[in-house]
């Protein structure tokens, strides 16, 4: 039998291996340097980097690269041999301390904002020693963040670490009241990754999915999720084996995967590891949506992580499992008696009224063009943000934002009735999976971001949203005059709860009730990646940001130019890809079997002139309309297009994408799949969605 312990972080430079392999001052130091914060020396980095590599070379690398996260969304990487020439002909192995803590990518060939012109091209990759360095294809990838040469970061890494930053000395601030002083405070998360997997033969006949990452065109399947018998199923033995794959390659990383399972549309998948802090715990989760890409292959699949790559059934998400806590304690944990928790409570209304505050910002941070197909499709939240809390910490709430005693919570038993069965406790509270951001026992799970996006945009903006929010409390704690802090701090509680209880709410998020609600309550709603971008760069955000030291307002405002850019840029690709497939591959095709059945029609009236034919007549008829019907939505949506290109100003480029070209889009959809259910099947072009959701 398999030893698992063994496989786990085999490929890992991890703190275990630093231990075991680096000189015990050397080790010291650099602990020092990823628990503390303390400056790496050139010394120190040039012992790590031998050590690094003597390892790496021992587990098959022959090249390392600054592995680091552009603003593409993606993870991007350079390979440098650790050979070095001598010159009579041999070579040396050789990777220095420098090499180890700097590399320097070319900053203007990514996207920037603006930040750096074509002929601007240096910038820097610093190691991040914080996230391990592991071995992937014989490169010894080294995690690190990525700037422009004049200091602007150009990556998703700096502000997050930034943030966490930020979090770190507020909270500790906000702790010193209660007498502790820890040594970090650090946010932990855990990312639930959904995903599809189709066959690969099928992928490649859909220049749809190959091109956007969704299909544009299909018809609903004869079955799809209506049954409800996918969602925790049996695993089919071609997605298992991708699975026990997936896992042995991921253990190798030490990435903790812990929980699969088949989601609740057919062909869908999720895969969820244990928590771990938010800087490794994203670095790992874009490593596990490589990993996944690349392995699907080896099985006759491919890994869709589109957030809404078939229309009609459930889309993909990455929830978002947000926590903070010490060395010693999560500092979200309600305890047996959260109303007599004070540091709870403290904590807990700092992150409603950032929530509240910040609610703009947060929805910003997940908005994309996929997630638009996405966000209250009935499989996911809607794009308003609220909070649920569940029935015993609403009810302390509301106590405490009125002014009365919060009553105690108690628990009852679950019975099922059956002797054999064992009782137990019920949680305090339910779940509510309409919930954008869900409290669930002493964490929160923000819900909305999409399946295929790095998630260090949202733990940013989160992390920025309460460092500031914990901020506002000590320095009001620091100005409280001669109040017992307790009582100071109650009565903060109760002001701050009074004020930002509107975006708490507990029920139905798909229903319209909760929309029109929520218009009264006045939260924000906006729809669309085009709606939501502009709240980047509304001026309370941006001194936020800065205020905080997390990013500049040219930094903001440079994301803010690639987010529109890239949004402007999938959209004209979706808008290219549909007018072609409409016209070149679904048009012909109609057409041919419509001349079919017209010729059928002629040669049986030919030979039988009595023969009425009313339904063959009545299909001609149905296909010749579709055909109108596609040649009309061709002609709307390039008219549209045309016009969205023509804008100069990408925020308007992008409103008339969202509100004009998309819903010209969903027309020509529908034009073209009403067709799909009438055409032969041997006449029809491209893989159905029959034949994509229920692969053999």
């Amino acid at each position: 039998m398999t030893d698992l312990t063994k496989k786990y972080g085999t490929m890992v430079f991890s703190e275990h291996v630093m231990k075991q392999r680096l000189p015990s001052d050397t080790y010291k130091k650099l602990s020092k340097t990823i628990k503390e914060g303390k400056p790496l020396d050139l010394d120190v980095a040039n012992s790590v980097a031998h050590t690094m590599k003597e390892w790496a070379i021992e587990h098959g690398a022959t090249h390392f690269a600054h592995w680091f996260q552009p603003l593409t969304g993606i993870t991007s990487e350079k390979h440098d041999a650790f050979l070095d020439p001598v010159g009579d002909g041999t070579a040396i192995t050789k990777f220095s301390g420098k090499e180890l803590i700097q590399g320097e990518p070319d900053a203007s060939s990514f996207p920037n904002g603006g930040l750096r012109a074509t002929f601007e091209a240096r910038g820097y990759s610093a190691w991040d020693p914080t996230s391990y360095a592991f071995i992937k294809d014989e490169v010894l990838c080294i995690p690190t963040a990525f700037c422009s040469y004049t200091g602007e970061a150009l990556d998703k890494k700096t502000p997050l670490l930034r943030s966490m930053a930020a979090i770190d000395e507020q909270a500790k601030r906000v702790l010193a009241f209660f007498g502790k002083k820890p040594a970090k405070v650090t946010v932990n998360v855990g990312t639930e990754q959904e995903y599809f997997l189709i066959s690969e033969k099928d992928y490649a006949q859909r220049q749809d999915l190959v091109m956007c990452g969704r299909t544009l065109f299909g018809a609903p399947p004869c079955k799809g999720q209506e049954l409800d018998e996918h969602y925790f199923g049996a695993i089919r033995p071609t997605v298992n084996d991708f699975m026990k794959e997936l896992d042995d390659v991921l253990w190798g990383f030490a990435v903790a995967a812990k929980t699969k399972h088949n989601e609740v549309a057919p062909a869908q998948h999720e895969l969820a590891p244990v928590f771990c802090n938010a800087n490794r715990a994203i670095d790992e989760n874009l490593l596990t949506m490589e990993m996944m890409k690349l392995l699907a292959s080896h099985h006759g699949l491919v890994c869709l992580q589109h957030e809404k790559p078939f229309e009609g059934i459930n889309g993909s998400g990455k929830h978002n499992n947000w926590s903070i806590g010490s060395e010693d304690e999560n500092l979200l944990d309600p305890g047996d008696t959260p109303e007599e928790n004070l540091q709870f409570l403290v904590f807990l209304t700092c992150v409603i009224s950032a929530v509240d505050d910040y609610q703009d910002l947060l929805r910003m941070s997940v908005a994309s063009c996929g997630n638009d197909h996405r966000l209250g499709a009935h499989e996911a939240p809607p794009a308003i943000i609220s909070i649920f809390l569940g029935d015993e910490l609403s009810d302390i709430i509301d106590a405490l934002a009125e002014g009365h005693e919060a009553g105690h919570a108690s628990r009852e038993s679950l019975d099922f009735g059956v002797a054999v069965l064992p009782t137990f406790d019920r949680d305090t509270t339910d779940r509510n999976r309409t919930s954008p951001f869900a409290f669930t026992g002493n964490k929160f799970e923000f819900r909305m971001p999409g399946s295929a996006v790095n998630v260090a945009d949202a733990n940013t903006m989160l992390d920025t949203a309460v460092a500031k929010a914990l901020k506002d409390f000590a320095d009001a704690m620091d100005e409280r005059g001669d109040a017992s802090f307790e009582s100071a701090a109650i009565a903060y509680i109760r002001k701050s709860l009074a004020a930002h209880k509107r975006i708490l709410f507990s029920g139905d998020g798909y229903s319209e009730e909760w929309h029109e609600e929520a218009v009264r309550r006045g939260l924000c709603n906006f729809p669309t990646t085009a709606d939501a971008l502009p709240a980047f760069v509304e001026q309370k955000n941006i001194d936020l940001l800065a205020g905080m030291g997390v990013l500049s307002e040219t930094e903001v405002r440079s994301r803010y130019e690639v987010k529109l850019e890239k949004y402007n840029k999938l959209m004209n690709i979706e808008a290219t890809t549909m007018e072609r497939m409409a016209r070149r591959t679904y048009l012909p095709v109609i057409s041919a079997y419509a001349t079919k059945i017209a010729k059928g029609i002629t040669t049986v009236t030919s030979a039988m002139p009595a023969a009425e034919m009313s339904h063959e007549r009545r299909e001609l008829s149905t296909l010749l309309d579709g055909v109108d019907a596609i040649y009309e939505g061709i002609d709307n949506l390039a008219d549209l297009h045309r016009k969205a290109k023509a804008f100069e100003c990408a925020q308007d480029q992008a409103n008339c994408y969202a509100h004009e070209v998309s819903p010209a889009m969903d027309r020509l959809r529908e034009a073209v799949d009403a067709m799909e259910p009438i055409v032969a099947r041997e006449y029809w072009p491209v893989p159905t969605y029959d034949d994509l959701l229920f692969y053999v």
